[in-house]
């Protein structure tokens, strides 16, 4: 998979204006996270469909009781997506609810189920942070080991963590599932808010399904070449 590029920006004009830099180039995957879609909703998808050819991560990091996130997801389902997120600490009756969700949601409009991923342990999350304020004992990493197993079990389709838990997933889970993950930077950038971070080159090594970049493309002074660079070194230490 390609790497896919955050598409962070307040309006639908901003998205469309970047992603049009991109015209006449391969088809992209693209991350539609909460910022874009709460400003525009379901709009968002169908605009970045006409802008250029493309795959949608939806990235809504659903977490609530599992009954409503089961209609949620059912009505995320019905968008024609690829990929999207629960919270892994809303626990496994809720990610099961919303794979139910998305299940159905997709086969009202004839589509293919979304793939759930499961969120572990955000990648902005230190050890102290964890530990202080979430009053959660023991390593990020054996956290982010926890909730991918739990995760798996109730039928998600992968996780979202960072490359440096990428083996240690690797280790208990099955060959197919996915690890995505945020927190890319290519040497020399900057960290930003993020703490647990990698290079692209780095993110494969370890065991990465799929990096998810941001910033460094999408506030770069020519984002097609940024994206060029990085997805090289994905592709280059993929081989």
């Amino acid at each position: 998979m390609a790497p896919i590029i955050a598409l962070d920006f307040p309006t639908l004009e901003d998205t469309t204006g970047f992603l049009k830099r991109f015209e006449g180039g391969e088809p992209l995957t693209v991350k539609i996270g909460m910022e874009l879609f709460y400003a525009a909703g379901p709009a968002a998808i169908k605009a970045v469909r006409q802008a250029h050819p493309v795959e949608i991560f939806l990235d809504l990091k659903l977490h609530d009781i599992p009954h409503t996130v089961e209609r949620a997801a059912y009505q995320l389902g019905r968008l024609g997506v690829q990929l999207t997120t629960a919270h892994a600490a809303g626990g496994s009756a809720m990610l099961a609810a919303a794979k139910r969700g998305l299940v159905a949601g997709a086969a009202s409009q004839g589509l293919p189920a979304p793939k759930l991923l499961a969120i572990t342990q955000l990648t902005s999350t230190s050890a102290t942070m964890m530990h202080q304020e979430l009053q959660i004992e023991g390593p990020v990493v054996d956290s982010v080991q926890h909730l991918a197993a739990v995760a798996q079990a109730a039928g998600a389709d992968g996780v979202v963590a960072s490359a440096q838990e990428a083996p240690l997933i690797r280790a208990i889970t099955r060959p197919d599932f996915l690890i995505v993950t945020p927190g890319i930077r290519p040497a020399g950038s900057q960290k930003g808010d993020q703490v647990r971070i990698t290079t692209p080159g780095q993110a494969a090594q370890l065991g990465s399904s799929a990096i998810v970049v941001g910033r460094p493309i999408t506030q770069a002074a020519d984002p097609v070449l940024a994206y060029q660079h990085i997805t090289e070194e994905w592709r280059h230490a993929n081989v």
